[in-house]
């Protein structure tokens, strides 16, 4: 996926340099659910539960059944309800693997300028969709062979 983002997550004290986090926001997820399924091969819902959390149940379309999963998220501080949309929609995606690849880069330390990444570090080959495909394949081939 080409549309990764980056914000800064824990700094140092004098806030010249913190950690990188690598994102994708809705629009990526949305983009990269037309690449993959077409714009008529996938669709959302939401749900909101008594504690008014927003639960999102992404559906997408497989030889000729829908799959289903789902995942929810609670009002954010930046954006309120419509981050918890977002989120909820971010989390259901990650349940069919888009952006779960994500979650297993390293805490890179970067320099920053007037509190934003001077600049991004270099995703590794294995942290992109291509890449982690061969990488689980590598995961399960030395599975089966322990």
């Amino acid at each position: 996926m080409k549309r990764i983002s980056w914000r800064v997550g824990s700094t140092n004290q004098d806030k010249t340099k913190g950690i990188a986090l690598a994102y994708i926001d809705a629009r990526d997820v949305m983009g990269r659910l037309d690449e993959v399924f077409g714009m008529d091969g996938w669709s959302d819902s939401y749900t909101e539960t008594p504690s008014g959390r927003l639960v999102c149940t992404l559906s997408v379309k497989i030889g000729n059944e829908w799959v289903h999963k789902s995942d929810g998220a609670g009002d954010t501080q930046v954006e309120g309800e419509k981050g918890a949309i977002s989120d909820a929609f971010k989390r259901a995606a990650v349940k069919f693997g888009i952006g779960r690849y994500l979650y297993e880069l390293p805490n890179t330390w970067v320099e920053l300028e007037n509190k934003r990444i001077k600049n991004p570090p270099t995703l590794p080959t294995w942290a992109t969709p291509e890449g982690y495909m061969e990488y689980l394949s590598k995961q399960r081939k030395l599975k089966e062979a322990a």
